[in-house]
């Protein structure tokens, strides 16, 4: 199935109710299953991920289907490892794909029992029943994979007998999630230590509590683009807070750049730009503690000419897709393209160049990637497009295009 988007010019203006994290609302539903506590959770997220996860921790079946989202199969590795009897989960084919090894030497480390069914280090698996789960209270992970494996491995940490020391080699990728996850812990009654790179979590008890989602400021990142790209903005977005434990908040510094206000209240932001509002000819950011807003920043700057040099990507060809071979298949169909950069010490960047043309009405894969189909929509201010697939949001933001049409833009399959 294909989308048509398109957008009629002029100042974008409405008001859009933001749904709540999935990030936050998928950290928050493992801690209840853990502390065993039947407490609220007020404005979760509606995203596939987080309907998926609550129905997998609910389901008594032996083999559970995380399907494509991978926070949830990280996070559910981690938690079926605790409980009793035999479960297999498993996910789609690109989900066997991704790797999963980390996690499971971790696991197997502190106790647990996991197999793999097909290829060693990439799902599916078959958990067993723990035999002496926390035998050590010490662990060594390579942080500069994915922060979900350590997420994971937090979450358990003030259920093992002795605790966990978590040290944390290498350079930390994506920071702020794992700053989040200890964030939620606190919230539910768990102290810790972060000594350097080491990670201190004594035993102790998850305090159940009623718990408020906040509003997801990577689903922002994509209005935030569309204000940049428009001749003028005046845009509301509800459920956004200035003190966040997103990294993705750095968003509202980010665009700022690109002549976007951010004016916050007690309910949200504004979004702000003026017609006289200036481009700039060049955008440098180090993604590596918020590599979710990269595809957006690239297709921004691809659409308003602003030559854009990335960091921090060392994550994104782990994703649902390769995103980072994504974007730059992509963007071609615009005149635009996202290259590698010949290598400087021991970081890797990208850069975007050229400036969005368009011959056509271009078609954009979406590589059953939500993010693909978020990024590329606010391309749809400069020229009808077109989005396959596009029933991909619902991993994070089923009402997307909904929401689209209420701020002017007009969508037809």
């Amino acid at each position: 199935m294909t989308l048509i988007l398109s957008r009629p010019e002029g100042t974008l203006s409405g008001e859009i109710t933001l749904a709540g994290s999935k990030s936050i609302s998928n950290r928050a539903l493992i801690i209840r299953a853990l502390s065993g506590a039947d407490f609220p959770i007020h404005k979760l997220a509606n995203a596939k991920d987080t309907v998926l996860l609550e129905a997998l921790l609910q389901t008594t079946d032996d083999t559970r289907d995380a399907g494509a989202a991978g926070t949830t199969f990280r996070f559910l590795t981690a938690y079926l490892s605790m409980q009793p009897g035999e479960q297999v989960l498993t996910g789609t084919e690109r989900m066997k794909q991704r790797p999963i090894g980390v996690l499971v030497d971790a696991l197997r480390k502190l106790g647990a029992k996991i197999d793999y069914l097909e290829q060693q280090g990439y799902p599916p698996l078959r958990i067993g029943a723990p035999d002496g789960f926390g035998k050590t209270n010490t662990l060594s992970i390579a942080a500069n994979t994915s922060s979900q494996y350590i997420s994971a491995l937090l979450m358990l940490a003030p259920t093992l007998p002795e605790g966990l020391r978590l040290q944390l080699e290498g350079e930390i990728v994506s920071r702020p999630y794992i700053e989040m996850t200890l964030s939620l812990m606190s919230y539910f009654g768990v102290s810790h230590q972060w000594e350097e790179q080491t990670i201190i979590v004594p035993p102790q008890s998850y305090v159940g509590k009623p718990f408020t989602v906040e509003a997801d400021w990577s689903a922002a990142s994509y209005y935030y683009a569309m204000a940049a790209i428009a001749p003028e903005a005046d845009l509301r977005l509800n459920g956004l807070f200035r003190e966040s434990v997103q990294g993705d908040a750095v968003l509202s510094e980010m665009m700022t750049e690109f002549g976007v206000e951010t004016h916050f209240d007690e309910t949200g932001v504004q979004l702000k730009k003026s017609v006289d509002a200036e481009v700039p000819d060049e955008f440098t950011w180090d993604f590596l503690k918020c590599p979710d807003l990269a595809q957006t920043l690239a297709v921004c700057c691809a659409a308003v000419g602003t030559s854009g040099t990335f960091c921090g990507l060392e994550t994104l060809r782990i994703k649902e897709t390769d995103r980072i071979l994504a974007l730059q298949q992509e963007l071609q169909k615009v005149n635009a393209n996202l290259i590698e950069l010949p290598p400087t010490g021991e970081r890797t960047y990208f850069q975007t160049q050229g400036k969005t043309l368009f011959a056509s009405t271009p078609t954009f894969a979406t590589y059953e990637d939500h993010r693909m189909a978020m990024a590329f929509a606010p391309l749809a201010m400069q020229h009808p497009i077109e989005i396959e697939e596009p029933e991909v949001v619902v991993k994070s933001y089923p009402d997307f295009w909904k929401d689209l049409q209420k701020i002017g833009f007009e969508v037809a399959k």
